[in-house]
């Protein structure tokens, strides 16, 4: 895909016993499948376990997230993975907004690494393209870039400067 640039960051060294919950949104049930996929894949090849959350839509996985941290659930980080496609209405833009600004609130209040999988596009084509693990593989880079924040928050509470 032109364009599409992949990480060389996967947090490996942090993944040493990492657990990771995973909130995904089904609204798209294919390309839910396609981004878990590449998430699952990512965290596994950097020796991270798991857990898993589905909810409805993009919009509730902030939420999600909040309730299983408030369950005193011990995760080292989280992937929030959904996808929102431009419709008729500003739905998009109110979905798109604030499931964002939910997590980065989230991560920032909770301190917990958090990787951001929501794709946000303007057609389902341009969905498949970024959830698919053999063209952008965005599910794995939202792993990866969890698991990276990670790697920051360790070596910071260790006492280093990266």
């Amino acid at each position: 895909m032109a364009g599409a640039r992949k990480s060389k960051t996967t947090g490996k060294s942090a993944a040493n016993g990492a657990h990771v919950l995973i909130v995904e949104a089904r609204f798209y049930d294919d390309i839910a499948d396609a981004l878990l996929q590449g998430a699952v894949r990512a965290l596994e090849a950097a020796g991270a376990s798991h857990d898993r959350i589905t909810v409805p839509g993009s919009l509730e996985i902030p939420a999600a997230i909040a309730m299983a941290l408030d369950a005193k659930r011990s995760y080292d980080g989280v992937v929030a993975l959904g996808c929102v496609i431009r419709g008729d209405t500003i739905h998009f833009e109110i979905v798109s907004e604030q499931s964002a600004r939910g997590l980065m609130d989230l991560s920032v209040a909770r301190k917990i690494p958090l990787g951001n999988g929501i794709l946000t596009v303007d057609t389902e084509a341009q969905a498949w393209a970024r959830a698919k693990m053999d063209e952008a593989d965005k599910g794995g880079d939202a792993a990866r870039a969890a698991l990276a924040m990670l790697a920051v928050k360790r070596n910071l509470a260790k006492g280093g400067k990266r």
